[in-house]
């Protein structure tokens, strides 16, 4: 089976909620009813990344990587995609956390304007 085409999927999705956690909220303002599928995303994202835990797209591509007989590797998205960009030096839990709070900022100040707006 051609595994490593589903992993190489699944690595794109895993990017595209990254972004849309990060960025989807700007969307929301334009967007109104995205808000039922952004907070739930970025709160999870935020979540993931405050609790120090690997997200379950990371255990799956993984799995389709062994699957077609490659490695798979041992740390998060974010380290094995993100940090070679943002972090070459290695992502440390400060770091995490700082990703994590800076989405869960981000994002509570866009919510913040989008429910001000509904009220005028």
């Amino acid at each position: 089976m051609r595994h490593h085409i589903w992993a190489d999927m699944v690595v794109f999705l895993h990017a595209a909620f990254v972004l849309f956690v990060l960025l989807g909220g700007v969307a929301v303002l334009r967007w109104r009813r995205l808000a039922w599928f952004h907070l739930p995303a970025a709160l999870w994202g935020a979540i993931i990344e405050l609790g120090g835990w690997i997200c379950p797209l990371t255990y799956l591509e993984n799995y389709l990587r062994r699957s077609a007989g490659g490695d798979g590797y041992g740390v998060t998205f974010i380290e094995r995609y993100l940090e070679p960009i943002l972090y070459p030096l290695g992502l440390t839990r400060h770091t995490q956390l700082l990703f994590g709070l800076s989405a869960l900022l981000l994002n509570l100040a866009i919510y913040i304007r989008f429910w001000r707006q509904r009220r005028f």
